[in-house]
């Protein structure tokens, strides 16, 4: 298991700070990225953070998946490397 997750099913309205909040009751989070449309920068509803350690994550995960969060129910699993032009999540 990796320290990157990824959460699915956010709300459009959700920032940054609000998604670290929330996950450091898990542990330490190192760094949450909001993926957007790269032409617009809309939010697309889905998020990567990364915690310090994998015990971290895990515990993330077993906290948070399936939980309700501004209106809307979560999905939050490992983050699964893509292989190709460079390792990206």
């Amino acid at each position: 298991m990796n320290k990157k997750i990824y959460i699915a099913n956010l709300s459009f309205q959700t920032s940054e700070p609000e998604i670290r909040a929330l996950f450091s009751k898990a542990g330490d989070v190192t760094s949450v990225k909001i993926v957007g449309d790269r032409q617009t920068g809309q939010p697309k509803g889905f998020a990567f953070v990364e915690m310090s350690t994998q015990w971290e994550a895990r515990r993330a995960i077993s906290m948070l998946n399936q939980t309700e969060f501004k209106g809307n129910t979560l999905l939050v699993k490992e983050a699964i490397v893509k292989r190709g032009f460079g390792d990206r999540y």
